[in-house]
């Protein structure tokens, strides 16, 4: 009877187990990282890594400028268009085009100085928003991995050449209508929300 007992709890063992693995490898399945090809669940924003060719055809729809803020060597960033998203953000479109007769670098201080954001490359990470009413300071948010939700692996921007930008803030409360926005390198300048 021992034997028999014995026999009917290790198999019980054994199921257990095996119940126990297939759990444990079908609940390691949902933390995979989302593959590159699919947009990411963590930004409704346009994804990162715009080329000058996709930004030339977007600047050729005709978009009212919010603002214009001029940069070192001819750079020029036209922001046009700053909406709250229902999520709870502020995105911030626009078109960055150089202006001078030569290409142009972007610095190295438009991505910021965060240590999260600087490993992840070039940037528009250094941007900030700031409610002078509300008395506070927005940075570009970022994503689990410290990734900043904006657009990246700029560095040179050819002559003539235009590339699409985007930018995602924390929204500022339905109470404020403007905001300064800041990016290093650039003039600043007082952006009406909407």
């Amino acid at each position: 009877m021992n034997a028999r007992y014995a026999r009917k709890t290790r198999s019980g063992v054994v199921a257990v187990a095996i119940t126990s693995v297939a759990l444990f490898v079908a609940g390691c399945g949902a933390e995979e990282e989302p593959s590159e090809n699919k947009p990411s669940s963590t930004s409704a924003a346009p994804q990162q890594g715009a080329s000058p060719t996709q930004g030339s055809q977007a600047s050729e729809e005709p978009a009212q400028s919010l603002a214009v803020l001029k940069g070192q060597e001819g750079l020029e960033l036209t922001v046009t268009q700053a909406v709250r998203d229902v999520g709870g953000f502020l995105t911030i479109k626009g078109t960055l085009k150089n202006t001078g007769s030569g290409s142009a670098v972007l610095s190295g201080q438009v991505r910021g100085n965060e240590t999260e954001v600087i490993k992840h490359g070039n940037s528009l990470g250094g941007a900030t928003l700031v409610d002078s009413v509300g008395k506070k300071r927005y940075y570009v948010l970022r994503d689990t991995d410290g990734r900043p939700l904006t657009t990246t692996g700029l560095s040179i921007v050819p002559a003539g050449e235009t590339v699409a930008v985007f930018l995602q803030f924390p929204a500022p409360p339905a109470s404020t209508t403007e905001v300064s926005f800041q990016l290093p390198t650039f003039e600043p300048a007082t952006l009406k929300l909407s």
